[in-house]
C-alpha cells in the first residue's frame, strides 16, 4: 500500500499503490497533498529522524578528555586521539556517519550505511593490514584459502619447501595469526614435510574476507591511519549503499569525508577490473568527486601500469603498496 500524509493537518492513511505520485484532497481538511510509495516515505522519515539525532548529538556539551562515558557522539567526527583504531566500535554510529548522510543528501542521493563495516572490535582489520603490508609473500596463502572455500574443500595446504627462509617464516607466522584470530579452525605445522595444513572456517564473513573484502578493510585502516596522523576531522564508511535519483544503486567500498566537504572514495579490486572502468567514471562524475580522490586500488597492478591508467582516465589507479603514498597527498 502507498501512504498519504496531509501537510496541513498531518492526517495519514493508506492508499492503493496505483495512486503513487497522485495529488489528492485530504479527507479530513480537503488540503491537496501527494501520495508516496511506502519505502520512499519511510526513507524520508528515517532521514528526518537521524538528522534530529545528529543535531542532538552536536548540541550535547563535550565530555572531559578521557573522562568516563566519553564516546564519539560527544566529539567531532575523527577525534580519535585516545582511541585504538584497531579495537573500537566508536565509528559504528549514526552520529559518526552523519556528515556523510548530509553530503549525499545535498546531492539528492539516498544512503544506507553498514555500521558493522567500520566496527574494528573484531580481527578483520588486523589480518587485513598483515596481508596488505606483505601481499607479495602472503598472496599464495590468501588465494589457496579462497580457492578451497569456493570448491567447498575442508582444508588448504601451504607448501614451504621452495620458499626462502624469511618468506617461510612470514607465512608460518601469518597462518598462526589466522588460527589465533579464528579465521581457520585448525593450523597444523608439518615441519618434516615443510608444509602447513589449514582447516577452514565456513562462516560467510570469513569467506567474504578472503574473497576480496580484506582489501576494503586494508583501505579503511589506511585512511584512518592518515586521518589520525594528520589530526583531521572526518567521517568514514565501508560498504556504503547509495541510490541515485534515477533509482540506480551502487555500493562504495570505502568512503571518507574530510572536514565535512572533501570526499575520498576507494574502490577495491582483487581480480579483473577493466570492464568496470566506464561505470566508475560515470559514478565519479555523478558524485562530483575529483579524479585524484576517486581511487581504484587494485592488487597486482604494477606501478607503471597504474601510472599509465591514471593518465588515461579521470580516476586514480594505485596498487596496495602505493595506496598509502597516494592517501598522504590527499590528506
Amino acid at each position: 500500500m502507498a501512504i498519504f500524509r496531509c501537510n496541513k493537518c498531518a492526517h495519514i492513511q493508506e492508499q492503493p499503490d496505483g495512486q503513487v505520485g497522485d495529488t489528492i484532497a485530504c479527507p479530513r481538511c480537503a488540503n491537496p497533498a501527494q501520495v508516496y510509495g511506502t519505502l520512499f516515505f519511510i526513507g524520508r522519515l528515517l532521514d528526518k529522524y537521524f538528522e534530529a539525532q545528529r543535531e542532538l548529538g552536536r548540541l550535547k556539551p563535550p565530555a572531559a578528555a578521557n573522562g568516563p562515558g566519553q564516546t564519539m557522539a560527544t566529539n567531532p567526527p575523527g577525534a580519535l586521539e585516545s582511541i585504538d583504531l584497531s579495537n573500537t566500535d566508536h565509528l559504528a554510529s549514526e552520529l559518526q556517519h552523519g556528515p556523510i548522510y548530509d553530503w549525499f543528501s545535498r546531492k539528492q542521493i539516498q544512503v544506507v550505511a553498514n555500521m558493522r563495516g567500520v566496527d574494528t572490535t573484531g580481527f578483520f582489520d588486523e589480518v587485513a593490514v598483515s596481508i596488505g603490508s606483505n601481499l607479495a609473500v602472503l598472496k599464495e596463502v590468501v588465494e589457496r584459502i579462497r580457492w578451497a572455500q569456493q570448491k567447498e574443500y575442508a582444508s588448504a595446504t601451504i607448501h614451504l619447501d621452495k620458499k626462502v627462509p624469511a618468506d617461510a617464516q612470514a607465512i608460518s607466522a601469518f597462518c598462526q595469526q589466522l588460527y589465533d584470530f579464528s579465521f581457520v579452525a585448525k593450523c597444523f605445522h608439518n615441519r618434516p614435510e615443510k608444509n602447513i595444513r589449514l582447516i577452514l572456517q565456513t562462516a560467510p564473513a570469513v569467506r567474504d574476507f578472503f574473497n576480496g573484502e580484506w582489501l576494503e578493510w586494508y583501505a579503511l585502516m589506511s585512511c584512518l591511519e592518515y586521518a589520525k596522523e594528520r589530526n583531521k576531522r572526518f567521517s568514514c564508511a565501508r560498504n556504503l549503499n547509495i541510490t541515485l535519483q534515477n533509482g540506480e544503486g551502487h555500493e562504495l567500498d570505502v568512503f571518507m569525508l574530510i572536514d565535512g566537504k572533501q570526499p575520498i572514495c576507494i574502490e577495491c579490486k582483487t581480480g579483473e577490473f577493466r570492464q568496470n572502468i566506464d561505470k566508475y567514471l560515470s559514478l565519479r562524475k555523478r558524485l562530483g568527486i575529483p579524479g585524484r580522490s576517486f581511487v581504484m586500488c587494485i592488487t597486482g597492478l604494477s606501478d607503471e601500469h597504474a601510472k599509465g591508467l591514471t593518465a588515461m582516465y579521470e580516476l586514480a589507479f594505485v596498487n596496495e603498496r602505493e595506496l598509502g603514498a597516494h592517501l598522504s597527498h590527499l590528506f
